[in-house]
């Protein structure tokens, strides 16, 4: 057996405790541990599975082997190298989820070029801030519609050529797929010895991230960065050829990024997913083993779920259900597969159609991105999925901590993995070190120095350590509010318990330098429409809706049920309920789906001051964009904010 092959037998087939000790004492850059995304590449290669990859292609699922994802690398990163790309360069990628996403990140790099992945949603002005401050010399687009954004804006940038993934027939750009099918799919000696010298201080690639606060900035990870966390993440699952996963969660995000190079690594085939809504249809048809989602994705589920068991005998049936479910969630939590005949039958009314509609198949499911939250968490348990909630940042290429079948506990983001150290400041933030992390920010040495101590990442969350290693995030730093009271109100888990409600699809919560707290509620406007319906109301307009006196008293009482689990100086007082979804094109949400508070707060500053105007009285004001509702006094039963 070669060393390539030992390496891979040992990595993706679990994690024996040999392993574990010498891989440690070995060290990242040992002789069986790849160096280079490039390396990872090259092992798919020699791997050589019929089905690496899978694209819908009309109403058809096409399997891409290891051969043929070999030709499209090489054919593109040879034209590539013929236009005078090379090491040093960066390189656009602006498209949803496809095969093609793939050769364009793996080409480049082979290259010594590093990528700079942009998210498809941006508008043009976004997009240009980006391709501006990287500099990039080529873009990579998917679709008509995204090659029109780059062309309006190219005589503003670096950027010389412009290569396009479908076939739309402008002369402006080059169509990838002449590149991709240029040659055979036999070996090219040079160009593998040309990926081979790439090393893994190299940067890879850029990656924009603006998180909650709106202003971008360039993650430099090199080779290493991303090779070192995929190698400790993956070994605490069992991923091997055969399995399936689908690529859904945006590729521009580090998250997705990640999880797809883990799943190259490992023999997983990727079936690609472009868009969100057709992951419903593609779940059934790919059942994928391994599903990985933000904690938004399991709260659709669940709110579906809830929305369809939501009367009558099905209602009967799905509380029953949670119920039993709710007494074996330790026998879940703990990876085993409760016995009793009632969970049994459960099982067979419900959970199993749930499972079913992700696909059937999963046995592994994995949230990241954001604060999966105790509550999501255990519904999911009481249903019989237990999901391993992980933690990072892009700045950590971006792994930190995870639960796993091995050592799992709820409420918490797993343990730190082994190549990393972590310590807890004396604020509480949390602190990493290790070879995960970021080179620093591309164009910006005064935030890199902000951001690193001493080798030492400062997150920018707050957190604790348990005495058996599990972390738990508690909030963000720059989140914690302070009352003009002195008062210290941390909003996340506050605006977690809000948005369980099925009612509630995003709520934010603002007390800094105020009296108390307030929250800005954005309805699931799905279910709010169903229930007005059922309700018998009539309304023309989302604005309606949310300024009726029904809906206004529908959304007090679970602000009021939200404040029972509160202390008296955390209570929400009041509230703005806005007729509006909050996007990431809006700039509301984050990639990843988390709520930019910051955004929404400068969205609804006027409704959120209105709130305060009534401060002292013994009546309150709800504001629905700008539209004042009176509502009963505080006193009243059922009203009390």
């Amino acid at each position: 057996m070669s060393r390539r092959r030992l390496r891979q037998s040992v990595v993706c087939c679990g994690r024996p405790h040999w392993f574990e000790y010498w891989y440690n004492r070995i060290g990242f850059g040992g002789w069986f541990v790849d160096r280079t995304i490039n390396d990872v590449f090259f092992s798919v290669v020699e791997r050589d599975l019929d089905r690496v990859m899978l694209s819908k292609q009309a109403e058809n699922w096409v399997p891409i082997s290891s051969r043929e994802l070999y030709r499209n690398v090489i054919g593109t990163a040879r034209s590539l190298a013929g236009w005078g790309i090379g090491r040093g360069d960066r390189v656009a990628i602006l498209s949803e989820n496809r095969p093609e996403w793939a050769v364009a990140d793996f080409a480049s790099m082979l290259l010594g070029a590093a990528d700079v992945p942009i998210y498809p949603t941006l508008t043009e002005e976004q997009t240009l801030v980006i391709l501006r401050d990287a500099g990039a010399r080529l873009a990579f687009v998917s679709t008509a519609e995204q090659l029109k954004k780059i062309l309006a804006i190219k005589r503003r940038t670096a950027i010389e050529k412009v290569v396009v993934m479908d076939e739309v027939g402008n002369p402006e750009a080059i169509p990838m797929h002449g590149l991709m099918e240029n040659r055979d799919t036999g070996r090219d000696p040079e160009m593998d010895e040309r990926g081979k010298s790439v090393g893994p201080d190299d940067l890879a690639t850029l990656v924009y991230t603006s998180g909650t606060t709106g202003i971008p900035k360039g993650v430099m990870l090199t080779h290493g960065n991303l090779v070192s966390n995929l190698f400790y993440a993956q070994q605490y699952f069992d991923l091997v050829p055969g399995q399936v996963g689908i690529s859904f969660l945006p590729l521009s995000h580090v998250t997705a990024r990640h999880l797809d190079y883990v799943l190259f690594h490992c023999g997983v085939t990727i079936a690609y997913c472009p868009a969100f809504t057709l992951m419903p249809q593609y779940l059934t048809e790919v059942r994928p083993t391994i599903f990985v989602g933000v904690p938004r994705v399991y709260e659709k589920l669940r709110d579906k779920v809830r929305h369809q068991a939501s009367a009558g005998f099905k209602r009967k049936v799905y509380d029953w259900a949670l119920r039993v479910g709710g007494a074996h969630r330790d026998e879940i939590l703990a990876g085993k597969k409760p016995a009793s005949l009632r969970w049994k039958l459960a099982d067979a009314l419900l959970y199993s159609k749930i499972r079913h509609a992700m696909g059937g198949r999963a046995r592994v499911f994995v949230s990241g991105g954001a604060a999966l939250g105790r509550d999501l968490a255990g519904w999911f348990a009481d249903v019989g999925i237990r999901i391993h909630e992980g933690y990072g940042l892009t700045e950590t290429s971006p792994v930190i901590a995870i639960n796993c079948p091995k050592a799992h506990r709820l409420g918490t983001v797993g343990k730190v993995l082994a190549n990393l150290e972590c310590k807890i400041a004396a604020d509480g933030e949390i602190l990493v070190r290790g070879p995960s992390v970021f080179k620093g920010y591309w164009n910006k040495p005064e935030e890199t120095g902000n951001a690193l101590d001493g080798g030492w990442f400062k997150t920018g969350d707050i957190g604790h350590l348990d005495d058996d290693g599990f972390l738990t995030i508690t909030d963000r730093k720059k989140d914690l509010q302070k009352t003009s009271g002195g008062k210290f109100i941390t909003p996340q888990p506050i605006e977690m318990k809000l948005a369980s409600n099925s009612m509630v699809a995003y709520a934010a919560v603002f007390a800094d330098g105020r009296k108390f707290a307030s929250a800005v509620l954005a309805p699931e406007f799905a279910a709010l429409e169903e229930w007005a319906r059922a309700q018998a109301m009539s309304f023309g307009s989302r604005q309606q809706l949310v300024s009726h006196p029904n809906v206004q008293a529908l959304y007090e009482g679970i602000v009021a049920e939200v404040n029972k689990s509160l202390a008296q100086y955390e209570t929400i007082k009041n509230f703005v309920l806005v007729p509006d979804e909050f996007s990431i094109a809006d700039g509301q949400l984050t990639a990843s789906m988390k709520m930019r508070r910051r955004a929404v707060e400068q969205r609804y500053r006027a409704q959120i001051e209105a709130l305060y105007s009534t401060a002292g009285r013994t009546e309150h004001t709800h504001v629905a964009n700008g539209a004042r509702v009176e509502t009963a006094s505080l006193g009243q039963a059922g009203r009390k904010i």
